[in-house]
């Protein structure tokens, strides 16, 4: 593997990777169960939403922190996956998030681009909105690429 810093205009998946691939690994895992929906892939990002619901609220009828951790993580493992040289997996060794504001119905959408990818490591932001648009969550994922 090389390490690189994509630029916006070239296409980084390494792995076949579609909207249908993305839910069809996912089946039976945290983010099925919490209602995440893979919604785009572009030539260097993923973009996908959880539902704001009694699955995802904590008890001040607002998402969970920890829900956007969860679409944050998903979304960023699968840029890392699908950017990774066939023989090669990632695994978190980090992440952080700035909780902005709460959203309390509908749907929040995140997108996740590549900040580095690299031989050992890749970092991934992510950026997370409410159905108006409005900032709700700002997170970067590190992880370990690892060979199989």
């Amino acid at each position: 593997m090389t390490s690189t810093t994509p630029s916006t205009s070239s296409r980084i998946w390494k792995k076949p990777i579609s909207i249908e691939l993305l839910a069809k690994s996912h089946i039976g895992t945290a983010p099925e169960h919490l209602g995440m929906e893979f919604l785009e892939v572009g030539d260097d990002f993923i973009r996908g939403r959880m539902p704001v619901d009694s699955r995802t609220k904590q008890p001040y009828g607002l998402m969970h922190g920890g829900v956007s951790v969860v679409l944050a993580e998903t979304l960023g493992s699968c840029g890392g996956m699908y950017s990774s040289d066939v023989g090669y997996r990632v695994v978190g060794l980090d992440i952080n998030a700035n909780h902005l504001r709460g959203a309390k119905s509908g749907w929040v959408t995140g997108i996740t681009r590549p900040v580095h990818i690299g031989r050992s490591t890749q970092v991934w932001h992510i950026d997370l909105h409410d159905d108006e648009g409005r900032p709700t969550c700002v997170s970067r994922l590190t992880l370990a690429v690892l060979k199989l």
